[in-house]
């Protein structure tokens, strides 16, 4: 089971950072926009509807990557100082009330809706359209890969209610864990105290 987590983590994960280039897209497309606007005195009104695109791939294909990480904003003044099980009690009667069905609708109404876009070949009303029934596939597509990843949660949830601990997640980019990274170079505080009394005590020999 704990492989099976890990593997959707990592689709998650893979699917998260396969988006975030859409921010490369974004500031390249948006620094030649200005340039060309101001510059060379050349707007193109297609531009806008490809920037909220762009936009709007990165931000539904996040979600699966941000659960993935636990990186969503949560109210937790109370929920940190209750025990793994209680947690996992607290988010499991939230999965099922609130995240299954949302998530569910979300990824249903939008395969309908992107269907019916591909349908008629729906474009942006501009001046100069572009196609837009590619993108409402990105709908149905976070939809899925989100209620996978809210699926291993799930998971999660019972195991920890079983073990008392919480599983495992992938490992990613984390903030640096001053203490983690002390026990990974062997280094303890006397060592770093020592070192400041050296360095003072060279200071003050000058």
């Amino acid at each position: 089971m704990q492989k099976l987590l890990l593997a959707i983590d990592a689709i998650s994960t893979f699917i998260g950072k396969t988006a975030a280039w859409a921010v490369v897209g974004l500031t390249l497309l948006i620094s030649w926009e200005v340039f060309s606007r101001y510059a060379l005195n050349t707007p193109h009104a297609w531009v806008l509807d490809a920037q909220i695109m762009l936009y709007g791939t990165l931000f539904m294909l996040a979600g699966a990557y941000t659960l993935a990480k636990g990186g969503h904003v949560r109210g937790d003044v109370l929920y940190g100082f209750f025990s793994p099980r209680a947690q996992a009690c607290v988010d499991l009667t939230l999965y099922i009330i609130f995240f299954l069905p949302g998530v569910v609708a979300m990824t249903w109404a939008g395969w309908t809706y992107a269907q019916e876009s591909m349908a008629i070949r729906e474009q942006t009303f501009s001046a100069t359209p572009l196609p837009l029934y590619p993108f409402k596939f990105v709908i149905p597509a976070a939809g899925a890969a989100l209620l996978l990843q809210g699926l291993a949660e799930i998971a999660r949830c019972v195991i920890c209610l079983q073990t008392g601990a919480w599983p495992r997640r992938g490992d990613d980019v984390q903030e640096v864990d001053v203490e983690k990274l002390k026990e990974m170079v062997h280094v303890k505080d006397s060592d770093i105290e020592a070192l400041d009394r050296q360095i003072a005590a060279k200071e003050g020999a000058r």
